[in-house]
């Protein structure tokens, strides 16, 4: 800790062209406040759904639920991909459990939604272009 405090003074001071122990102090408690903002389940949560977009056939799906904007059987979205059953199945499930989708059994059949947050996150895409 040591170490660190002696080069954030350097910096300070390189930066203000001086450094009183009132700034570094400030900027001490400025970095303390963003070190909290870093919650380990938030940021578990956020890199898991960001990782369950890393791949095609899951971002695929996404798009397609976002686009939609309804309900879609698991029977419409399969043909749409290219890609086994099982994966489209696999990688839904993989989108539930992530927060991005939602699942509802209608009968026999499966119905899948996207959640806001993956309109959010596709909107951000999109915007970002």
């Amino acid at each position: 800790m040591a170490e660190t405090v002696d080069r954030l003074r350097r910096y300070l001071e390189d930066e203000l062209g001086e450094c009183r122990n009132e700034d570094l102090q400030e900027r001490l408690e400025e970095l303390d406040d963003l070190e909290s903002l870093l919650d380990e389940s938030v940021v578990e949560n956020d890199v898991d759904t960001l990782s369950a977009l890393g791949n095609e056939t899951r971002y695929q799906l996404v798009r397609l639920l976002v686009e939609a904007d309804d309900e879609l059987c698991v029977c419409e979205i399969t043909p749409l991909v290219d890609v086994s059953d099982s994966a489209v199945s696999h990688a839904l499930s993989t989108l539930v459990d992530t927060g991005l989708v939602t699942k509802r059994k209608d009968g026999r059949w499966r119905k899948y939604r996207a959640t806001n947050r993956a309109s959010a996150l596709l909107t951000v895409l999109d915007g970002s272009r």
